[in-house]
């Protein structure tokens, strides 16, 4: 057997067809069946085996084999096979990736339309009167209550809270367009 072996290699790298045709017919059909092992599908297999065909005829003229040519053959059919799994995985990994994507393109676009929001926001807070803005950025923005504020600012609670309803008119106003969009 081996000897045959070595004469069907002597022949792939002579470039002589009937060798290539011959380790095909021995080999195919049993590749196929061992790939299918890893793969599970026999066309994609079979799609395997006939890649390891093709690249065996592509490298014939530099054809090393240090073992035997039958293990060559599995071994290298056993690394496609784990290549297209790994490749799979990954495929199915990305599409799974771009799947949540598109799930939260909602969410996206609601974060577009917050931000302009919030933009907006900022904008009117800006142009508030001095004491006004102040007040309200006490208030919204750190968080503090009207009584920390009044203290603070050396003002009564009265004049916190009506600042602060003063701010809120005004956002109003201004966000009025623009909130009916939301």
């Amino acid at each position: 057997m081996e000897e045959l072996e070595n004469q069907i290699i002597r022949g792939l790298k002579s470039g002589y067809e009937s060798s290539y045709k011959q380790l095909f017919n021995q080999y195919y059909l049993v590749l196929s069946v061992f790939a299918t092992r890893y793969v599970n599908n026999m066309e994609i297999a079979k799609e395997i085996v006939q890649d390891v065909f093709v690249h065996l005829f592509e490298i014939r003229d530099s054809l090393e084999i240090k073992t035997s040519l039958k293990s060559f053959l599995y071994q290298s059919v056993k690394n496609r096979s784990l290549n297209h799994i790994k490749h799979y995985q990954l495929h199915e990994k990305h599409l799974e990736n771009l799947k949540s994507e598109s799930d939260t393109t909602v969410d996206f676009e609601e974060q577009i339309k917050a931000a302009e929001l919030e933009c907006q926001i900022f904008e009117v807070v800006q142009n508030l009167p001095a004491q006004c803005r102040k007040i309200f950025e006490m208030s919204r923005i750190e968080g503090k209550r009207n009584i920390e504020i009044a203290d603070s600012l050396n003002i009564s609670k009265r004049t916190v809270e009506t600042q602060i309803s003063k701010a809120l008119k005004i956002l109003r106003a201004n966000l009025k367009n623009l909130l009916q969009l939301f």
